[in-house]
């Protein structure tokens, strides 16, 4: 049951009788107690004679996926069997995030037919989300009260990470084409891929000379070699307490997010095998095993739901499980922060063990955007205060960043906006060079 405005307007109007029948000698507060039983009385009869939103057969149409910040229409189906027309207004249970376009929307299903009612969402955080039901309101004939019943409507959407750095894929993925071509580059050695013959000149490595090919042209011949292709790289996101910080318009961890993806799309493209995990102290995402234009939905689809733990991260059992999914990658990618020394300690501790032959180790963290500028204040005490806080800042992560490259593994640290395709140019370098 529920009262609509229209039984307030009705319980006022009694006050007219309560003057007038006052003004004969009549008892007010009689007068007003009948008035409102009268109210109670015509409620609960427009109650029973409001249709039964019950015989609602409710069902929904949602997409399974969609993008954080993207416009998601939904439709809901009332299905309506019985003999009576049922109209009135339904709400739907998306919590706030969803971003449900409209309070209360108006249904009118005629006996034995059925009607459609679009919802509008505007997602505004990542993951799961859920509606279990819709809450019909039928209005009995009088207006004054009705029936109200909650019709189970299971529905569920994923809103995944909105990728925003993919704007800088085409401009990398056009370097990484000019540098394979460049690297049809004769490389000298073993352990590559074929690639052609051609003459030997003074300097070139004498145990790439292919003899057969000599014989036959009458000159000396040697072998090039194409880098190999099927390089493996893994990717660790710390999801630990420090992701929680905020940096820019976001988070730490949305910013590793963003970094993850380029680098992956970008490695993907190249013919390299990517492997990804996000921890603290248990599994909240793995993606390995999937290459070609599967990885890009299967790394979107696994980071959606994860959400910083506000717990610090085991860096032992992390970096067991970035050799789980590869015991000696050619590339391994940790995702976390480099503030202070104290709270760095265990994660520098146990960077060294991951540093072998044959693996480049790079960490990767999203900044502030505003501590630089920060720390060159100068005026009020406030702004005084705040500047040796920033600079204190800058010189704990300075020392975090110097822990890893003694470490033998290479530091980068940047705003939100820059990290990802700084990782992506990092990584193009490494291949550029021989490395990858």
């Amino acid at each position: 049951m529920f009262l609509t405005g229209r039984s307030s307007i009705v319980v006022a109007v009694g006050i007219i009788p309560v003057v007038l029948l006052s003004a004969v000698g009549a008892d007010p507060w009689l007068v007003a107690w009948l008035w409102v039983a009268l109210c109670v009385v015509l409620a609960w009869i427009d109650v029973l004679a409001a249709a039964d939103p019950r015989g609602l057969i409710v069902s929904r149409d949602v997409p399974q996926r969609a993008k954080l910040s993207d416009p998601v229409r939904t439709r809901i189906r009332f299905g309506n069997p019985t003999n009576r027309r049922i109209s009135g207004r339904v709400r739907d249970a998306w919590q706030p995030t969803a971003g449900a376009q409209g309070d209360r929307m108006a249904i009118d299903v005629p006996a034995g037919e059925s009607r459609t009612v679009a919802v509008s969402l505007l997602p505004r955080r990542r993951g799961e989300l859920r509606s279990e039901f819709v809450v019909v309101r039928a209005a009995g004939p009088l207006g004054i009260a009705g029936k109200q019943r909650s019709i189970a409507a299971p529905g569920a959407i994923r809103v995944l990470p909105p990728f925003h750095a993919r704007r800088h894929l085409a401009s990398r993925v056009a370097r990484l084409k000019e540098l394979d071509g460049n690297t049809s580059i004769q490389v000298r050695g073993q352990g590559t891929e074929f690639d052609s013959l051609r003459e030997y000149v003074r300097g070139d490595d004498v145990r790439s000379i292919d003899w057969r090919a000599t014989a036959r042209a009458g000159t000396t011949m040697l072998r090039t070699w194409r880098p190999e292709r099927d390089r493996h790289v893994v990717i660790v996101i710390d999801s630990g307490r420090t992701a929680a910080t905020r940096v820019g318009d976001g988070t730490r961890l949305d910013a590793a997010f963003e970094s993850a993806l380029l680098l992956s799309a970008l490695a993907n493209r190249a013919g390299d095998h990517v492997h990804l995990v996000a921890f603290d102290r248990a599994v909240r995402a793995r993606v390995t095993g999937v290459d070609g234009p599967g990885l890009l939905p299967a790394l979107v689809d696994a980071l959606a739901p994860v959400e910083a733990q506000l717990i610090d991260t085991d860096w032992d059992a992390a970096f067991a499980q970035a050799r789980s999914l590869y015991a000696n990658p050619s590339l391994l990618v940790v995702l976390t922060a480099q503030e202070a020394p104290d709270a760095a300690r265990g994660f520098l501790g146990t960077l060294g063990t991951m540093v072998r032959a044959g693996t480049v180790v790079l960490v990767g963290t999203a900044t502030d955007t505003g501590l630089d500028d920060l720390a060159l204040g100068t005026g009020t005490s406030d702004e005084m205060y705040r500047a040796a806080a920033a600079e204190a800042a800058l010189a704990s992560a300075a020392q975090v960043a110097n822990g890893v490259q003694r470490s033998d593994a290479d530091a980068i640290a940047d705003t939100p906006d820059d990290l990802p395709p700084r990782i992506a140019d990092r990584y193009l370098s490494l291949k550029k060079a021989g490395r990858l």
